[in-house]
């Protein structure tokens, strides 16, 4: 079980990172040229997409780093759940705007967030 948590932190870290760093430094327009999944910007305002960029980062920050240092390990789970939190915004806008499809991707991504919010929790914490 620990090895499976690990796989999928490792996971969301490389797709949260590369994700909350493209937030960051491309503009608006570059960002939602990327796919048609990225068109969500357009409902955004440009500061929006700057603040979920940091918050992508500092979960990817949350679950590896503690954990990898086992200093305050009680984060990992935490910042999880942050991005259980800020995965059912972005299923929400989807469901919104109608587009299923990356909605059901989000709900992936919501979920093995989840995953490794529970198995920090209760199957195996850390520390």
């Amino acid at each position: 079980m620990n090895t499976a948590l690990w796989i999928v932190t490792v996971i969301l870290c490389l797709a949260y990172g590369a994700g909350g760093v493209a937030m960051l430094v491309m503009s608006r327009e570059r960002f939602r040229n990327i796919s048609t999944g990225q068109h969500y910007v357009d409902d955004l305002p440009q500061h929006t997409l700057k603040v979920l960029g940091v918050m992508k980062l500092l979960a990817v920050a949350g679950m590896l780093l503690p954990a990898l240092l086992g200093v305050a390990t009680w984060l990992v789970p935490l910042a999880a759940l942050g991005l259980v939190l800020l995965m059912t915004g972005a299923a929400t806008i989807r469901m919104v705007r109608r587009e299923w499809g990356a909605f059901m991707g989000d709900v992936a991504y919501l979920s093995l967030a989840a995953f490794v919010a529970w198995g920090r929790f209760v199957a195996v914490p850390l520390g």
